[in-house]
């Protein structure tokens, strides 16, 4: 996989790689047969948006007439033929696992079948609900002189429709699978069809007067990597709508069709949409397999056992509430096995509280939850200061943010929309309460988003502090974002200005100390680790002789275990029920170790493109939970794996898992995930 003489990992090799480690837990039989599903349907979802944005730039490089290789020593068009390569045998395998895991299911009585396999009166009563609930919203359309081949949208389901045409050649009709207008699974009495099938028994009904010959399903992936140009934008909010609906035009970069399918059509289809034929996957479905995420099914015997994650009780004090809390002390909360429900209630009682003056704030992936936009909307129409700042360039959320800050403006908030530029994608929230010693500063920093719905789903932390020089750099960060005025951080770490040469600063002294003879080290965890400067600032504190450890749920471009260069980086990935999503930074100190978290991953993109906020632990007691829960982490077997050299990663062997001892030490009780 990797380039022998080079420093680096393709990025999209090891982002497939990770991708392969997520379809590993689909096959896994220790999981429920129900989360199998899950996860089969996440590597779809995951391979969709890896071809609409990874995969579209590579083509956009190639027309671009890119040819300089990498850092990884592969040029654009080297890159493109592998990740082909392997997406057609990745493609095949997410549907084998989801095939294998139905049939499995069918077996409990989760059934997904065919028309085909219905007796008369289901398939009457089928044809019943077909005509008076899905066949009112299709529209049939035909290809010919006077109907041009239509627009074929991004991700959408299509049935080819082949017409009988006398002696001519058929005609082709194409129509649409209404996914999200309808449901993906039609549920008829004890059994569950998926629409296409649906649709394709009832053609005859739909093309009345007409013979149809045969339908084939097949599904569309386009560009939807639009770059937004912001620097030339007046009105921001009017640049992201008009991008939004020019993204739906990107061009293909792939076509999926079922087995069978006349290579007429597929030569059809591909001409249409100028694809090559390496981009025509030809595969035995179910297509889209994403959609398997919403099988309408409730069977708890069937999934992981219930986690209700626990809420601290943060609300002591009835007067002062959380307030009071948090002057005897910081609060780190280790979600989901904590609740993001303390978060919530922190932002409510600041809204309610008469004390409170301002509520300040940046949103980045928000989700539907009416809770947090509802305090915010009760802070500003309760007269109180309110900042929203949002980010409206949030890849796929862009259309959910313009409506949050069109409701939070309605209610008197100040939105901002972000730095031109840069994305902010810090997780803060700053409440300024008047008490009877002056105004104090209450301060949230996170590793997530303000998003309840991941919160349960995600692991990540939290940090409620009333101490007043965090406090004071937080108030620092909304005036530079809101008014552009000159920042002055003492303990944050703020890309895009301080966060890299920070993180540089400190390997570089654990360098030092290892060159003197001390025990150093270096324990990082991200997501992601592409940044070539991190890299090599990693490598040089290798080749020092410093310990590095590094959690890398995703993408990771550094080669471990190189002679020279990286003998003493050892990489790990880690997967689980949860995703696991915190970024942890910990360094040795000589003997007095610095942790810090936050909201950035070590990509370009985060450390020179992005607003990021990271933190130290200040509290003693939380640095050594955060090193303890680094220290179950890497010892965990269950989800573990480990990277080589070569870019191939090793699953552990062994039932230790990490994530089942942070449940068990909230909840002894629970049974094995």
């Amino acid at each position: 996989m990797a380039n022998p003489e080079s420093r680096y990992l393709n990025r999209e090799l090891s982002w497939l790689a990770f991708n392969e480690r997520v379809l590993a837990e689909a096959r896994d039989g220790r999981n429920p047969p129900m989360e199998r599903l899950k996860y089969a349907a996440i590597c779809g979802s995951n391979l969709d948006e890896f071809f609409m944005v990874r995969v579209a730039g590579v083509h956009r490089q190639i027309a671009a007439g890119v040819s300089v290789p990498g850092p990884d020593g592969l040029q654009p068009r080297e890159t493109l033929a592998l990740v082909r390569r392997r997406t057609h045998e990745m493609l095949r395998e997410i549907e084998k696992a989801a095939r294998t895991t139905l049939k499995e299911l069918h077996g409990h009585g989760v059934k997904l079948m065919r028309v085909s396999e219905l007796g008369k009166r289901a398939r009457a009563a089928l044809r019943e609900q077909y005509l008076a609930q899905i066949q009112p919203v299709l529209t049939p359309l035909v290809v010919d002189p006077s109907h041009p081949f239509p627009y074929l949208s991004n991700l959408s389901l299509n049935l080819a429709v082949l017409l009988e045409a006398g002696d001519d050649d058929p005609d082709f009709a194409r129509v649409k699978v209404p996914v999200g207008v309808l449901p993906r699974i039609v549920v008829v009495g004890g059994a569950m069809l998926l629409l296409e099938d649906v649709i394709a028994a009832h053609l005859g009904d739909l093309f009345k007067g007409r013979r149809v010959l045969a339908a084939h399903i097949f599904r569309v992936t386009r560009n939807t990597d639009y770059e937004f140009e912001e620097e030339e934008a007046e009105d921001l909010l009017a640049t992201i709508e008009d991008g939004l609906r020019r993204r739906r035009f990107g061009s293909a970069v792939r076509l999926e069709v079922m087995q069978g399918t006349p290579a007429p059509i597929i030569t059809f289809l591909q001409e249409r949409l100028h694809l090559a034929p390496e981009d025509i996957f030809l595969l035995d479905g179910p297509l889209g397999t994403a959609d398997l995420m919403g099988l309408p099914v409730t069977r708890p015997d069937l999934a992981f056992p219930p986690y209700v994650p626990a809420v601290p009780d943060l609300d002591q004090d009835e007067e002062n509430g959380v307030f009071s809390t948090l002057k005897r002390g910081d609060v780190l909360l280790h979600h989901p096995y904590d609740g993001f429900t303390n978060i919530l209630n922190f932002l409510e009682e600041a809204a309610r509280d008469p004390q409170v003056l301002a509520i300040k704030q940046t949103l980045y992936r928000t989700g539907d939850d009416p809770r947090l936009l509802g305090a915010l909307r009760e802070a500003a129409e309760n007269g109180k200061q309110v900042v929203a700042m949002i980010e409206l360039k949030a890849r796929f959320d862009e259309q959910r943010n313009i409506s949050w800050a069109r409701k939070l403006e309605h209610a008197g908030a100040h939105v901002v929309y972000g730095m031109a530029g840069l994305k902010t994608h810090a997780k803060v929230a700053l409440v300024v309460r008047r008490e009877e010693s002056g105004l104090r500063r209450y301060v949230h920093i996170g590793s997530g988003n303000y998003n309840p719905k991941t919160a349960r789903l995600y692991t990540d932390f939290s940090l409620l502090s009333a101490d007043p020089e965090l406090g004071a750099d937080v108030a620092e960060l909304f005036n530079h974002l809101t008014g552009y005025a000159e920042a002055e951080y003492h303990h944050l770490l703020v890309a895009p200005d301080t966060a890299r040469p920070g993180f540089e600063a400190l390997l570089e002294r654990e360098a030092q100390q290892a060159a003197a003879g001390q025990d150093a080290w270096a324990r990082i965890k991200v997501n992601q680790l592409t940044d070539p400067g991190m890299i090599e600032a990693l490598y040089r504190a290798a080749a020092a002789g410093v310990r590095v450890e590094l959690i890398i749920r995703g993408v990771c471009c550094l080669r471990p275990g190189l002679p020279g260069l990286s003998e003493s980086v050892r990489v790990r990935s880690l997967l689980g029920r949860y995703l696991e999503h915190a970024r942890v930074y910990a360094f040795g100190g000589g003997g007095h170790p610095e942790v810090y978290f936050g909201s950035a991953d070590w990509m370009s993109r985060n450390l020179d493109r992005r607003v990021e906020v990271i933190a130290p632990v200040l509290d003693d007691a939380h640095r050594a939970q955060l090193l303890a829960i680094m220290d179950t982490e890497w010892a965990d077997e269950r989800g573990s794996w480990e990277l080589g050299p070569d870019g191939h990663y090793g699953k552990l062997s062994g039932e230790r898992s990490a994530q089942q001892t942070f449940a068990r030490a909230r909840h002894p009780e629970l049974p094995e995930l």
